[in-house]
């Protein structure tokens, strides 16, 4: 059992991919977090004691920030914000994502910041620990105040309002955290504010987009390698001296992968011998996906930046700096979000190209048409084509950018915001997409090897094949693909 241990500074998705691959992990709080909460939280009690004007402490909320609240009706303030603002709507977040989610606030309010009380960021501990996973509705954010419509469904849980996921059955959330001897907590000055001002479900899901893209973008290179030898593609393409001369790390790193999964090939050809050039969706496999790969180091930076960010609204950093600014503005997260969506669509783009070069006779050399194992009879993979070709276009209507939308709220107070949980869920669907048409593209080059003779293969793609030929049968009859497809989809979340 691993513990991922919270300083409100150092986590990173590394950190939490594999806190959420141990089922049994567990978060603790380093003592100097702390440190800082108890400080900031008696600045909060300062305030209150001493009735200053400081927002969201002693007065409302958006447009009501004038209205002056009476010392005696903090908590109900708190408790009223949480309520008021769950409203979001649609599907909820997958239980994943929302454990994610209360993993980053809780770092966040530990750089002490925020203001809250020691008992708030126990009780978001406790929830972690015991796998509580509040019902979170992925819709009704606007991406800058905070992701609030989300945040408040997760802090309603907390306070044994709303419903939770535990142990695979959604239920009441008073009623788990009765059987579970947990009492809800009664919500202080600034803490409702605390727990909802924040960009955590548009970052939570980035965390998990991310780590699903690179996973895939490592995937593609070995499955295009696999269509390459059915292809008998031509290796000089790939020579290092060709991707060293342009001077992108990521193209020529792309290129020696390729190289790698090639060597001892007797499917590939050299320059001349089939064909003088391939076609771009073979010979320019290192340029466009390595132009993706580019993507995955701009967003890692962002992500694990916002991941350890104080994006509370006001800000303590002293008794005499209480600052109101915009650090919960999704923007920076709503930008990566939606780079990444162009540079994943852009795999299962050039990858549909390589699915019609498998299945097309006038493109795919000496293999049947459509692989089909009776011309006429039976349509093999003709329509997995079909599939694909969706799938690609669904993504270029996902890819266009949620960022460069914004429509004004709270009687235009917020008068721009950055959409940045829409385009997190969108990307969450492209990388769903892109899974899919590299599953097709897979499926298909499984059975075209095949019949080249697997015999060929170089040694690193002949052990993926053996894998995945465990997992789906040759295509020597028409049948239902999509069973096949999906099994190679579940396969490609755990395959390297």
């Amino acid at each position: 059992m691993s513990v991922l241990t919270l300083t409100g500074h150092d986590l990173s998705i590394e950190r939490m991919k594999l806190f959420l691959t141990d089922k049994e992990s567990t978060v603790e709080i380093s003592e100097n977090a702390y440190v800082n909460v108890r400080a900031s939280r008696k600045i909060v009690e300062d305030i209150i004691e001493h009735e200053k004007t400081i927002y969201g402490i002693t007065t409302g909320f958006g447009l009501f920030c004038d209205v002056m609240i009476s010392k005696d009706k903090t908590s109900d303030l708190q408790a009223n914000l949480i309520r008021s603002h769950s409203c979001g709507v649609g599907e909820p977040f997958g239980e994943k994502t929302v454990l994610t989610m209360m993993v980053l606030r809780l770092n966040t309010l530990l750089k002490g910041y925020s203001g809250v009380t020691v008992s708030l960021v126990d009780q978001l501990k406790t929830f972690i620990n015991a796998r509580i996973i509040p019902k979170v509705p992925e819709q009704g954010s606007l991406g800058a105040s905070g992701d609030l419509a989300p945040l408040a469904h997760m802090a309603l849980a907390l306070i044994g309002e709303g419903e939770v996921f535990y142990k695979d059955a959604l239920r009441d959330s008073k009623t788990v955290l009765d059987e579970l001897d947990i009492k809800p907590i009664t919500l202080k000055a600034k803490e409702g504010l605390a727990l909802i001002n924040g960009t955590q479900p548009m970052t939570a899901l980035g965390v998990i987009n991310y780590i699903e893209a690179e996973q895939l973008m490592h995937n593609s290179l070995w499955i295009a390698s696999l269509t390459h030898q059915s292809l008998n593609g031509i290796i000089d393409a790939y020579d290092e001296k060709v991707h060293l001369s342009r001077g992108y790390p990521e193209q020529a790193a792309a290129a020696r992968q390729m190289r790698g999964f090639l060597a001892g090939s007797a499917l590939t050809t050299r320059q001349g011998e089939v064909r003088v050039q391939d076609a771009y969706s073979l010979r320019c496999i290192p340029q466009v996906h390595g132009a993706s790969m580019q993507t995955l180091a701009y967003v890692k930076d962002k992500i694990e930046i916002e991941m350890n960010a104080a994006n509370d609204n006001p800000l303590i950093f002293g008794e005499d700096e209480v600052i109101s600014g915009g650090n919960f503005h999704g923007q920076p997260i709503a930008i990566a979000m939606d780079l990444l969506k162009i540079g994943t669509s852009e795999i299962a783009n050039i990858s549909e190209r390589r699915i019609e070069r498998l299945v097309n006779p006038s493109l795919n050399g000496d293999l049947p048409a459509f692989l089909s194992p009776e011309e006429g009879l039976q349509s093999g993979a003709m329509i997995l084509q079909y599939s694909a070709a969706s799938l690609v276009s669904e993504n270029k209507t996902l890819a266009h950018p949620a960022s460069v939308d914004s429509i004004p709220s709270s009687a235009s107070q917020e008068d721009h915001v950055s959409m940045g949980t829409i385009a997190a869920r969108h990307l969450r669907d492209i990388i769903d997409n892109m899974r899919s048409v590299l599953s097709i593209e897979l499926f298909i080059a499984l059975s075209a090897v095949e019949i080249k003779g697997v015999g060929k293969l170089s040694p690193k793609t002949r052990k993926k094949f053996d894998t995945c030929r465990e997992i789906v049968d040759f295509i020597d009859h028409d049948r239902n693909f999509s069973k096949d497809i999906d099994k190679l989809s579940e396969e490609l979340r755990t395959i390297h």
